[in-house]
């Protein structure tokens, strides 16, 4: 058989052998899922960072790379059918599609009450997904110091604090408010999606920089399908443009890969300090501080177990 560039035989054909794998079920995948497609409606939280502690992070990365392949095939060629359905033969069907089902599901039930939990408790929601996401960052570390042998080089530490750096200016902008046109939309949701695969970046706080948060959690809840459209287009845009290279990334240099994830993740917690004015400048703690402070620490304990739960099942393999 005649293989296209990059062909199934090469590094895509490693897939089930790929560091950062976890056997995983049909109905617990639907969960991680729904769970992904939840903290996607949240601004501040990546669905990324949910993935990661949940163990399907390099398996939804691995199979989305695969169906890019695919259809970059279909299109170039050489035999389209033959190298297509190779390509296809290494997606992880049973994670993808439940997860898929799931992250539906999540998102349209979110986007039923998230908003108003977010515009009528800022303070205390912020709290919770701090605690969580703070927690979150020790998945990606403990993977980069497994990978780099148990300690990081000097290299590593300046990479991950330039992370942090670049990350937090990155997050400290302020909202916009436009109107949404097609031609906002698409980019934006190709620069959202893209989040969504970095853990520590958030699609919806993206969104919201954009002025397109409010418009697009509506067109959600409403199924205004012209609008979901041309968003589903340009998501499709970004997930193509970015899913190669972070592959690559995780194949050829899968600790930096991962010091740098986790200096994003601790940059971008700047977005979900409870305390801020609506330009995202910084307030100290108020009347709330023991309530956001209890909150916090309950998210930060539920993630703390699926993360010791995650180290164990990594043991027994």
């Amino acid at each position: 058989m005649t293989h296209a560039p990059d062909s199934p035989n090469d590094s895509d054909h490693q897939l089930s052998h790929a560091p950062g794998y976890r056997r995983t079920s049909v109905p617990g995948n639907v969960i991680r899922g729904a769970m992904i497609g939840v903290v996607e409606t949240v601004p501040g939280v990546s669905g990324g960072t949910v993935a990661l502690v949940v163990g399907i992070y390099r398996q939804l990365i691995d199979s989305a790379s695969a169906v890019v392949s695919a259809l970059r095939v279909m299109v170039t060629g050489p035999d389209r059918v033959t190298n297509a359905g190779a390509y296809l033969s290494l997606v992880q069907w049973r994670v993808i599609i439940p997860v898929i089902i799931g992250m539906v599901v999540g998102l349209l039930t979110a986007v039923q009450f998230i908003g108003g939990w977010v515009e009528n408790y800022p303070e205390l929601t912020r709290a919770a997904f701090f605690g969580m996401v703070l927690v979150s960052i020790v998945v990606p570390f403990r993977m980069a110091l497994h990978s780099a042998g148990g300690a990081l080089s000097p290299k590593h530490w300046l990479l991950g604090a330039a992370a942090v750096a670049v990350t937090f200016v990155l997050v400290s902008l302020p909202p916009n408010q436009v109107e949404p046109h097609w031609w906002l939309v698409l980019p934006a949701a190709a620069v959202a999606v893209s989040a969504l695969l970095l853990p520590g970046l958030s699609g919806s706080f993206l969104l919201l920089t954009f002025g397109l948060y409010e418009p697009t959690i509506g067109a959600a809840r409403d199924l205004d399908f012209g609008y979901l459209g041309v968003f589903f287009a340009g998501a499709v845009l970004g997930m193509v443009s970015i899913v190669k290279g972070l592959k690559w990334l995780l194949d050829h240099h899968h600790t930096v890969t991962m010091v740098v994830l986790s200096g994003v993740m601790l940059g971008a917690l700047r977005t979900l300090w409870p305390w801020q004015t609506e330009d995202r400048g910084l307030l100290a703690p108020d009347d709330l501080l023991g309530p956001a402070a209890a909150i916090a620490a309950a998210g930060a304990a539920v993630v703390g177990v699926l993360v010791i739960l995650d180290a164990r099942l990594s043991r027994a393999e």
